[in-house]
């Protein structure tokens, strides 16, 4: 459990708005633009996330595509620590490491610049949320790839009901799994 506040979970689950039928009938999306529109509740997210990564010593962030690029380039400002993306398949140039993973139908592909990363590294993980897992565990796969450590996974939102926690467990390894809020 991370040491934020009450006041600021309150504040940041205030501004996510719940969105019906998107992107298709029976899912209830989490719509976090209201956040990041609001300064004040977008300052106290930021400072969260960078609280947590010196807590956890990580010299380095991986922000996931899309909104994870989003949380993860102010808190490495904040933090006075390096950014690196994980991007989906093709969209970085030059030689990269890629990681398949399975969907609820089919798979995907991410990737990440190897040399953005050294063995003496500690990593973050951000993102804007913790579903099914399946992202974040590949993102794990290709940091222990890169040759670097992995210092630990910090969300916003993790969507409790959909059991991510439970798949990412064995790949997390001890290692912390910190959600900022839990619905």
């Amino acid at each position: 459990m991370t040491s934020t506040t009450e006041s600021t979970r309150e504040l940041l689950l205030s501004r996510i708005r719940d969105v019906a039928d998107y992107p298709k009938p029976g899912v209830v999306f989490k719509d976090i633009t209201p956040l990041l529109a609001d300064p004040v509740a977008f300052t106290a997210l930021t400072d969260a996330l960078a609280e947590l990564c010196v807590r956890h010593d990580a010299t380095k962030i991986v922000g996931l595509e899309a909104r994870g690029f989003i949380l993860a380039a102010p808190v490495a400002v904040r933090a006075g620590i390096g950014f690196v993306p994980v991007r989906k398949a093709g969209k970085l140039p030059g030689a990269t490491l890629s990681q398949t993973y399975e969907l609820e139908y089919g798979s995907a592909e991410i990737e990440i610049h190897a040399e953005d990363l050294e063995a003496d590294d500690r990593v973050m993980v951000i993102d804007d949320v913790l579903a099914t897992g399946g992202t974040a565990e590949a993102s794990l796969d290709l940091i222990r790839r890169a040759g670097a450590q992995v210092a630990g996974v910090a969300v916003l939102m993790e969507l409790g009901f959909l059991a991510g926690r439970a798949r990412l467990d064995p790949a997390l390894a001890g290692i912390p799994l910190e959600a900022l809020i839990t619905v």
